[in-house]
């Protein structure tokens, strides 16, 4: 089997349209990621976006630089496939979840065409479509409204509301967000911004406004307190920061705080995705795939383990639709749904990305 023969990153920057703002006061106004190359002693070439997010997962790209230098001569000399000795290797060097998930995804796409094949023809679809979100951040209403009707018009029907700055604001505001779009469907994520003493009172009234469901209510400390929430049966609750590794994920599904899991192969990559959707398949749960605020390229291949079996929930694989710009063409939408034969058509355009790189 053909090893790991060289890893390399390239820094790269795409502005978005407009800021987006989420949580208690982080702020995103461009993509500056990176891309992993994982290249193998046959010549065979993988790819992933490395998602580099100082407030989530205290990365930076000085940080991602430095990890890799310290991973890479550990992985040099490894068989591709050898995932038990790979996987050690990064589970062994605690936290820096982006930069191992992107090693994990690039890792995979070199093997699969070491062996002849494409990552999507070794990830076989369970489904023909998949539904789609797209994320709205915290802007005036204004600003909301503008954005979700682009969106809209680009073929997507579900969108996620982040909430938590101004809470009676953010009622309000997704109350004509939907008289808006009457045939569309919302739900909120808070980011852990809501209080236990407050939570079902918001809970509640989101409820009555048709919300689908809420991400993240409460601070991911608050154990109890989360479980009691969802044992209130409000809104169905989808677990995100609360269950970032396969190791969050047990703990949260022994004390059962949620009913839809987030997976974000940014985070995750695909080895421990595919490990984490099987865990909550196993009991129940339902789930969905996450953006970390990718590129184009990056929804791609979360988009390939939204086709998994399992996922059942709307997929948030829009949030290329907010950037100026990018490097492989994403398929359309169509009436809120991504179908896989358009998506597999879609292919890395060397030249465009040439034009962002740093």
């Amino acid at each position: 089997m053909a090893s790991l023969k060289d890893i390399r990153l390239i820094p790269f920057r795409i502005p978005l349209k407009a800021p987006l703002r989420w949580g208690k006061s982080s702020e995103l106004q461009a993509l500056e990621h990176a891309l992993l190359e994982v290249e193998l002693s046959d010549g065979a070439l993988g790819r992933a976006e490395v998602a580099i997010r100082p407030t989530i997962y205290g990365e930076t790209l000085g940080s991602v630089q430095a990890g890799l230098e310290y991973l890479k001569p550990k992985l040099l000399g490894l068989e591709a496939d050898d995932q038990e000795g790979i996987r050690a290797l990064l589970e062994g060097f605690p936290c820096n979840l982006g930069l191992k998930g992107a090693l994990d995804m690039a890792i995979w796409e070199a093997w699969a065409r070491s062996e002849g094949e494409e990552l999507h023809q070794v990830l076989k679809p369970a489904k023909h479509r998949v539904r789609v979100a797209y994320l709205l951040g915290m802007a005036s209403e204004e600003a909301m409204l503008e954005d979700a009707r682009m969106a809209y018009a680009a073929g997507v029907r579900v969108f996620k509301v982040k909430v938590g700055r101004d809470l009676e604001g953010d009622t309000q505001r997704i109350a004509h967000l939907k008289e808006a779009l009457p045939e569309a469907q919302f739900y909120a994520d808070a980011n852990e911004t809501l209080s236990p003493k407050e939570a079902v009172r918001y809970l509640i009234a989101w409820k009555e406004l048709g919300l689908l469901y809420v991400e993240e209510p409460l601070p991911t400390e608050e154990v109890e307190a989360r479980r009691g929430l969802r044992e209130k049966k409000i809104l169905p609750l989808i677990a995100d920061d609360s269950a970032m590794t396969p190791k969050d994920l047990r703990r949260e599904l022994l004390l059962d705080t949620f009913d839809i899991l987030n997976l974000k192969p940014a985070r995750t990559g695909i080895t421990w995705t595919l490990e984490m959707l099987a865990l909550a398949r196993e009991k129940g749960k339902r789930a969905m795939v996450g953006s970390q605020a990718q590129s184009s390229f990056g929804a791609y291949h979360s988009a390939l383990l939204a086709f998994q079996q399992g996922v059942t929930e709307p997929n948030e694989l829009a949030f290329h639709l907010k950037v100026e710009g990018g490097f492989f063409p994403f398929p359309p939408f169509r009436e809120g749904w991504l179908y896989w034969d358009d998506l597999v058509r879609a292919r890395f355009d060397e030249a465009a990305f040439a034009r962002y790189a740093l």
